[in-house]
Order: C-alpha cells, then sequence, then structure tokens
C-alpha cells in the first residue's frame, strides 16, 4: 500500500513525525515542491520521502492535509480518482454553511473528488496533538473514522492501528460523522477532544 500525505503544514508535518515513528514508508507533498520540504523530512528520518504533487497522486491512500478550499486545486491536479482512499483531514471552520449548501464539509469535498472514496479522519486533534506519542499509561489515543464507504473505512481503521492509535468508526459522514466536522463558527462535539482506549 502507498501512502502521501499533500499538505506541509503543522498537521501534515505531524502526520508524517507519526509514520515516521512506525517506520511507515510515506510521501509529503505541498504546492512548492519538493525541494521546499527537504530540512522537514531530513528531521524525519528515510521512511518519509518528499513528492511533487504529481507523484503523491499516484498513491493508494492520500491525506488530504490542507485549507479546506484547497481541496478544489487538488482535484483538478488529476483527473484519475479511480479507487483512491482519501482521508479527508481538513477542517471548515469559519466556511459559511451558505457556501457549503449546508452540507456537511466533507460529503462537500465527497461531491468534489469524482470515483473516490473519502474518508474523515485525523483532522479532530491538534497538530500539537497529533505529533505526540499515540500511546500512553492511559492506553491508545483515539482517532475518529466516518465514511459512506465501509472498505475505504476498514482500510483506514487497519492504517489507524498501525500508527499506534485506537479507530473508533462513527459511521456515514453525514450522520456520526457529523460529531468531527465544524459548522460555520462552531466546533463540533467530538473535535479536540483527546480520547484514550485503554489497553486489555
Amino acid at each position: 500500500m502507498m501512502y502521501s500525505i499533500i499538505g506541509a503544514g503543522s498537521v501534515g508535518i505531524a502526520l508524517a513525525s507519526q509514520f515516521a515513528r512506525s517506520a511507515i514508508p510515506v510521501g509529503i507533498a505541498n504546492t512548492r515542491g519538493p525541494e521546499t520540504m527537504a530540512p522537514l523530512v531530513k528531521d524525519l528520518g528515510g521512511t518519509v520521502t518528499p513528492l511533487t504533487l504529481q507523484q503523491a497522486l499516484d498513491a493508494e491512500i492520500i491525506l488530504l492535509a490542507v485549507p479546506f478550499w484547497a481541496h478544489r486545486d487538488i482535484v483538478r491536479a488529476t483527473s484519475n480518482w479511480t479507487d483512491k482512499i482519501v482521508i479527508d483531514v481538513t477542517n471548515a471552520y469559519g466556511v459559511p454553511l451558505d457556501d457549503l449548501g449546508d452540507l456537511p464539509s466533507s460529503t462537500v469535498i465527497a461531491r468534489a473528488f469524482p470515483d473516490a472514496q473519502i474518508v474523515k479522519a485525523f483532522n479532530h486533534l491538534s497538530a500539537g496533538v497529533l505529533a505526540q506519542a499515540p500511546a500512553t499509561t492511559a492506553g491508545r489515543r483515539v482517532i475518529f473514522i466516518s465514511s459512506d464507504h465501509d472498505d475505504a473505512a476498514s482500510a483506514v481503521s487497519r492504517l489507524v492501528e498501525q500508527l499506534g492509535y485506537a479507530p473508533v468508526n462513527l459511521g456515514k459522514l453525514a450522520e456520526g460523522g457529523k460529531l468531527v466536522q465544524a459548522r460555520d463558527k462552531q466546533w463540533a462535539p467530538l473535535i479536540f477532544q483527546d480520547l484514550f482506549k485503554p489497553e486489555v
């Protein structure tokens, strides 16, 4: 399975650090080119590779860690989204509901990406928390997942576990997924909830 992260801001780098921690190869791309990420990637070790945007789009599972409206630029970067899983790590905080057609933000993204399978995950924690160890004496840190595609949700759950977290499936994007999607200037109930699942 090939993974890539699109977005090299604080959230993208935090996610890349978790791939590095688990020794899972991942590519990372931004819109400015791989050379701009060389210093950042060097500190993360050899399992994190800077890529061009086009190279990142070749991955089977893509983590979308960009400002919300930037997803439109990513959509236009390729015409082939068939069978790809896109993990929506964005937050639409501050985006007027009218601009979203009063839909959950992940539903807007799902409609924008033809043929891709959208899974909402990793967006409910701040970059600082995402960069921390996924497991503590309290247990494994919870990552919430929601998707309208069961197979894609299962694939992302496996990745979450490989990274050391505990996946919790909230169901469909427009149902349980609403609990992790900002609405205008209101944070959803589960955003910033740093929860742990005890080991048994």
